[in-house]
């Protein structure tokens, strides 16, 4: 039997590679290495990216939410409010300007009610969005 063949049989080949071959073979594997951790920090920088949008977005949601039981208790304070007026009414005239007074209010109220939640709408898009916005520039900045 041959040098080769036992070395082959026992786990460990030898032949020769030419110089150029392995250098070129290690800077292939240099190059692959580099470019998964790249790929690696590029993944873990969009994964706190997608966690920091999220817990900005459940942030916004639990205002979001807040408001609206706030603004449910407000409307129910005075949907009470105004049965309680109604009980006390002496004529028609004094019924009908109490009620034109309150579908008024209702109206202002509705009007800044809905501005309110809009206003909370579009921050809560724009703080949710912002953590991946901020990843995708430095993603831009570094290529």
């Amino acid at each position: 039997m041959t040098n080769q063949f036992k070395a082959f049989m026992h786990g460990t080949p030898s032949f020769d590679v030419h110089p150029a071959f392995r250098e070129m073979a290690e800077n292939s594997v240099n190059q692959i290495r580099q470019t998964y951790e790249q790929i690696k920090s590029n993944a873990d920088g969009a994964n706190d990216a997608i966690e920091a949008s999220y817990a900005q977005a459940s942030k916004g949601v639990t205002a979001y939410q807040a408001k609206l039981l706030d603004i449910a208790r407000h409307n129910t304070d005075a949907v009470f409010d105004f049965a309680h007026k109604l009980f006390g009414v002496k004529s028609l005239q004094e019924m009908t300007s109490l009620w034109s007074d309150h579908a008024r209010i209702q109206a202002e109220t509705l009007a800044s009610q809905s501005r309110e939640l809009a206003d909370l709408g579009q921050k809560l898009a724009t703080d949710s969005i912002e953590p991946l916005k901020e990843s995708a520039a430095k993603a831009f900045k570094v290529a």
